[in-house]
């Protein structure tokens, strides 16, 4: 949907004064902002851009056309947004803010004047209000594009991301990586990866990473961005261990992005700027080639959305040039990470510190099988004394998949019993555009985790019937040769 700049004028006023200890003189409490259009008529509002300036509080106010017989009439369409979580920092105090008519208590169609309430009850700062403003209206619709399966097609292009992406090298690098790590690493064939989990002493999972034995003669490993610090640590740690005891092993850290291309035709559209046939790249493997002239960039077969694709991890310098060279072609859309969010839960795969964290075993997180077979028998991972016998003897808790109906369901909402007792707690939920119903993971007691078993969860303070549910919520898609 497009957007149209609306020509405004501005005026504004003190509405209250209070006293400011340090200067003994009176300060703008209450700031009120007066926005008219006079060359306009009643409009449809889509957003309201501008520069936040040490103003804490926003309420709105729009003044509305309703008929030639009615007065038009005031209605608060945003109370007590709040700009700065903390007025006594500097957090929020010169940044710029988009609010969307969605975002707002009532309808923005027919606008003839808005009403800006600025507070600031902090006795810090002497002034406050908004600069650059900026009213929008609606523009004409773009054209609509149907999508077989949401975002699927046209092919998106998830933008570079910051994962932290290393090399490990040396003689030693599986036993430096199987001794953080739960999967077997010494079984990967050359180029093949696999989703493996750090893990600590007492079972938690500290993260979740792919590690991948390149055929360069080096393990090649990613993880999260939000655990970079932690990861990078772990690592580092770990190698001047192994190499004070005269172990052959080193770690890079990479200057590398990564462009996740997902969909079904993600190969076809990538196969017209490699040589390497792509055919014969399979779910989980990769290879380095020359992508769309860049060369240096490693190609694997994955992405976190359930669906064919591939992830191009380039050349930091290089990662903006590879991507305006894959959106020449009309197939590929730009899409951010939250719409990657929304296709990983219809897969049913976790977000690290939302479903799984340190406090979470692979098991009670259904995530037994990145076990390798080997590892459970020698039990020589981090945790192992913990993790192993819970194969058996059953946790305690486990994640599940909830389906429901009525509004969706969001993380940390209560999961409930029949009987309606507490009995855990959602994290992750959101409408399902595939399933066109609401679709979600928590973590309940082994008792209730059977698919089709029924449960509550409370939204908004009401409770709604939800369903446990089989994961994937929607069928993956991955390449794999027969």
């Amino acid at each position: 949907m497009s957007r149209v700049s609306v020509p405004c004028h501005v005026k504004g006023t003190v509405a209250l004064q209070v006293g400011d200890v340090r200067t003994s003189q009176g300060r703008p409490g209450v700031l009120v902002i007066d926005v008219t259009f006079p060359s306009v008529a009643p409009f449809e509002l889509q957003e309201i851009m501008f520069k936040n300036y040490y103003t804490a509080f926003l309420t709105i106010r729009v003044r509305q056309h309703t008929s030639t017989h009615t007065p038009a009439k005031w209605v608060t369409c945003l109370r007590d947004y709040c700009l700065m979580p903390d007025p006594h920092s500097e957090e929020g105090a010169q940044e710029y803010v988009s609010l969307f008519k969605h975002q707002m208590l009532c309808d923005m169609a027919q606008v003839l004047e808005l009403r800006l309430i600025l507070r600031q009850p902090s006795p810090l700062w002497l002034s406050f209000t908004v600069e650059e403003l900026q009213i929008y209206q609606q523009g004409p619709k773009s054209p609509s594009m149907t999508f077989p399966k949401w975002l699927s097609h046209p092919v998106p292009c998830e933008q570079p991301t910051p994962l932290l992406e290393t090399k490990i090298f040396g003689c030693d690098r599986v036993k430096l990586m199987e001794s953080l790590v739960v999967g077997d690493i010494a079984e990967l064939k050359p180029n093949q990866g696999t989703l493996s989990l750090f893990t600590n002493e007492a079972g938690g999972i500290l993260d979740d990473l792919i590690v991948t034995n390149a055929s360069e003669g080096h393990l090649y490993v990613v993880s999260n961005a939000g655990c970079r610090e932690k990861d990078l640590t772990l690592m580092q740690d770990k190698v001047r261990e192994l190499q004070n005891k005269g172990s052959d092993v080193a770690l890079e850290v990479m200057d590398n992005a990564l462009l996740a291309l997902q969909g079904p035709t993600a190969a076809q559209v990538l196969q017209a700027g490699v040589a390497d046939d792509l055919r014969k790249l399979p779910f989980m493997t990769s290879a380095v080639m020359e992508v769309f002239g860049v060369s240096g960039c490693r190609v694997t077969r994955c992405g976190y959305t359930g669906e064919d694709g591939v992830e191009i991890s380039v050349p930091a310098a290089e990662a903006v040039h590879l991507a305006a060279a894959l959106l020449k072609n009309p197939e590929v859309k730009l899409a951010g990470l939250a719409a990657r969010d929304s296709l990983r839960l219809e897969a049913g795969l976790c977000l690290y510190g939302n479903d799984i964290d340190e406090h979470t075993t692979p098991v009670e997180g259904s995530l037994s099988w990145t076990l390798g077979k080997r590892r459970r028998a020698t039990m020589d991972f981090p945790g192992a004394s913990v993790i192993v016998p819970q194969l058996k003897s059953k946790a305690q808790r486990r994640r599940v998949g909830l389906t429901c109906d009525g509004a969706p369901v969001r993380a940390q909402s209560p999961i409930l019993s029949p009987e309606g007792t507490v009995i855990g707690a959602v994290t992750s939920g959101c409408p399902s555009p595939c399933l066109k119903k609401n679709v979600a993971m928590g973590y309940v007691p082994y008792e209730y985790s059977r698919p089709g078993t029924p449960l509550l969860v409370e939204v908004r303070r009401k409770q709604q019937p939800a369903v446990v549910s089989k994961m994937p919520f929607v069928p993956t898609n991955y390449y794999i040769l027969k």
